[in-house]
């Protein structure tokens, strides 16, 4: 790739990671991008640098516009390392830059690098930046999602520079959303922004509520919105933030998933007669079987659908060790406005689906119970069961999904 401009004078500097899969325990099948921006203007001003396998590429595409030595400022609007691990190889060329930064993202930077040779002004919201013509301000974005987050806006630009909000994980030669959905969909857009939300930002839905409202007061006008992380929003910066608002409200489709795994097969053919159970009584059902299954999907499965069933075996008395790893990284994520149920098959001891609700109670999520359980094989009983309980919880999640 190569510097592509976003404003006048303000360029995308930035690379895309075609090839990573895994981003801190996060799969990603469709790669993403380290975004970073230049502003060319009496004093050159980078914003963000990128992770360190790419500080190359970044240098070149910096190299292909300006003198990397002529940088005055670097701003840091998260030290998470894909953002902020190629800092030290920028400062070799422009040692003598200021970097902005707020309080707790210099604290969290000494940390990572010898920072007692750089130089360093800390910001808070409402701070600016005169870079000549373009004026940059902070808007400090605290636990969205790392307590160094910030915000920065380019007022003469109307342009957002929002960090990893309204990102998404999408390793792309198209650098705007326009751009993206000429070559893919509308659909596959959207996918990415709630898989986005779902595994990194669901438990923010409050703070991003807030954020929002805070630059709505503070009557930030903006026609292009940034990000940290996939496409640039030129063509719909607004319905993303839209978007956001109902994630963050909760929204999810009238849909159960049925999110299970199974050892012997036996909780496996639980999940059919439950599906159609479901869709019996008029509601969407998806089944996501985990160990066939990124964790990162089944997570935005989960956020899609306003009920959830989770569906385990019992192994040595206890949630099979698949299951048990997918509730408690949902717990972390601490989901809200969602019903859940559980089913399970077991030999001479059960346990798992006790397990489950309790961890149902723990996240806070109402759950409806006793759930369903069958020894060893399913019986033609035993389907009936599935069935009658999979057409009681699509009845109980259609009564819960008009609170919302």
């Amino acid at each position: 790739m190569k510097a592509v401009q976003i404003k006048p004078d303000i360029y995308w500097v930035g690379a895309i990671d075609w090839g990573v899969r895994d981003f801190h325990g996060y799969i990603t099948p469709n790669g993403t991008t380290y975004n970073n921006y230049l502003i060319l203007d009496r004093d050159i001003t980078l914003i963000d640098t990128v992770k360190h396998d790419f500080s190359e590429i970044t240098i070149d595409n910096i190299m292909s516009i300006c003198d990397p030595a002529q940088i005055k400022n670097v701003v840091i609007n998260h030290i998470e390392p894909d953002h902020v691990s190629s800092i030290d190889k920028i400062m070799d060329y422009c040692p003598e830059a200021m970097i902005y930064i707020t309080d707790k993202g210099k604290k969290g930077l000494d940390r990572h690098f010898d920072t007692s040779k750089w130089r360093f002004t800390i910001v808070r919201t409402g701070d600016s930046l005169s870079t000549g013509k373009y004026t940059v301000m902070f808007l400090e974005t605290p636990m969205l999602h790392w307590p160094d987050s910030m915000m920065s806006y380019i007022k003469e630009a109307k342009l957002l520079l929002s960090q990893d909000a309204f990102g998404q994980h999408l390793a792309t030669a198209a650098r705007f959303d326009d751009e993206f959905v000429e070559c893919a969909s509308h659909s596959d857009l959207d996918e990415a922004v709630v898989d986005y939300y779902a595994n990194i930002l669901m438990p923010f839905g409050n703070l991003i509520k807030n954020k929002i409202a805070e630059v709505q007061k503070l009557g930030l006008d903006f026609d292009m919105i940034a990000p940290d992380h996939g496409v640039i929003w030129r063509g719909a910066p607004q319905k993303v933030i839209q978007d956001y608002l109902n994630m963050a409200n909760g929204k999810a489709a009238l849909r159960v998933a049925i999110v299970y795994d199974t050892m012997w097969h036996s909780t496996e053919h639980m999940t059919f007669p439950l599906m159609q159970g479901i869709q019996d009584e008029g509601v969407d059902c998806k089944i996501i079987k985990l160990r066939a299954t990124p964790m990162s999907i089944a997570i935005k499965e989960f956020w899609k659908s306003r009920g959830c069933l989770i569906g385990t075996p019992t192994l040595n008395n206890i949630m099979f060790p698949s299951v048990a790893e997918f509730l408690t990284h949902l717990r972390g994520l601490r989901p809200k406005n969602r019903i859940t149920g559980a089913f399970g098959s077991f030999g001479w001891g059960g346990g798992a689906v006790k397990d489950a609700y309790e961890e149902f109670k723990r996240m806070g999520l109402e759950s409806f119970e006793p759930g369903v359980q069958v020894q060893y094989r399913p019986s033609a009983k035993d389907d009936v069961a599935c069935y009658e309980f999979g057409k009681a919880f699509a009845q109980k999640v259609k009564e819960y999904h008009t609170k919302f």
